[in-house]
């Protein structure tokens, strides 16, 4: 069957695509560490991972200080909040994507495509590259990507595969996923001001629960929302809809963590402001998407500009007035 950019599509001998035991091995060593580089230590830009996925967010190395909106924030720094975010107000909750959000997982899910695509025959065989992994697969459904990789195939086959890559995912991810810069002490700040929260995702459940657990944050998020167990998953609202509902949140007083132009056009269609994080896609389209903000981590001074703004008292301040 034809692919997309020719040749055909050979599933091999077994369940379509299925990782073997060596393959699966073979990856892990081939994306063990410097795969996804720690972010504590300073790497050139133009450095690559083993899997060819470019590790161009390199970043110096940060001292360890206390993280503290206030103290962290310049005075000038309130350019590019944007009214949406400004009128939020007592802030009530904050809600998460993921995948890019949470954690720099495209690495991972680039190595696992590339590998089982190419193992398929996909592209006669040649592996996809990066650029065509971020045009047209990050981000994407895995109902909506079974049929734009394998137009023509039987869905139920076409899910196979993507069944069998999510497997993989699983397979590589303990060891290689890393949270973005910030991301704990954000969720301390959470914690001491008893703000709402959920996370919410097009992925998988057991990859969900998967990234959660490694991150330490099974038991930071009461509500975990994933797109294909609602009507329609992003870039419909339907997601973040729900999870609205489950926290018992306002939009009027909630923003979002966002990572895709799917999950920002989810987003703001469920009428609650996103923050666009700048961590494989670019900000133009993060912003053409309809982001509020852009930032490059949690610990983005643009990022303790807003907080400082629609900051609420720690709870226990709050107790003792």
């Amino acid at each position: 069957m034809p692919s997309p950019l020719g040749g055909r599509i050979q599933f091999g001998p077994g369940k379509a695509g299925m990782p073997s035991a060596s393959l699966a091995r073979r990856l892990l060593s081939t994306i063990s560490s410097p795969a996804i580089p720690s972010r504590s230590t300073s790497t050139s830009a133009s450095n690559s991972n083993s899997c060819g996925f470019s590790t161009r967010r390199a970043r110096k190395k940060r001292s360890c200080v206390s993280w503290t909106v206030s103290a962290a924030t310049p005075a000038d720094m309130a350019t590019n909040s944007g009214s949406a975010l400004a009128k939020l107000a007592p802030l009530e909750a904050i809600l998460f994507d993921i995948d890019g959000t949470l954690c720099d997982s495209d690495p991972i899910h680039f190595c696992a495509f590339r590998e089982l695509l190419q193992q398929a025959g996909f592209n006669g065989g040649v592996p996809i590259t990066e650029e065509f992994y971020s045009a047209n697969i990050s981000g994407g459904h895995n109902d909506d990507l079974a049929r734009s990789l394998f137009p023509g195939m039987d869905h139920q086959k076409a899910m196979r595969f993507m069944d069998d890559k999510e497997a993989m995912f699983r397979k590589l991810a303990p060891g290689q996923l890393k949270p973005v810069d910030g991301l704990q002490e954000l969720c301390g700040w959470m914690e001491g001001r008893d703000l709402k929260r959920a996370a919410v995702t097009n992925a998988p459940r057991a990859n969900a629960e998967l990234m959660l657990s490694l991150l330490g944050l099974t038991d930071f998020f009461p509500v975990l929302v994933i797109g294909s167990e609602c009507d329609r998953a992003k870039p419909f609202p339907d997601p973040y809809l729900k999870a609205l509902q489950l926290i018992g949140a306002s939009p009027q007083h909630t923003f979002i963590f966002e990572d895709s132009a799917s999950g920002v056009r989810a987003g703001v269609a469920a009428g609650v402001p996103v923050v666009g994080l700048t961590t494989r896609n670019p900000g133009k389209v993060l912003k053409d998407a309809g982001a509020s903000l852009l930032v490059k981590d949690f610990q983005d001074p643009e990022l303790m500009s807003v907080l400082q703004q629609v900051e609420v008292e720690p709870a226990a301040a709050n107790a003792q007035g």
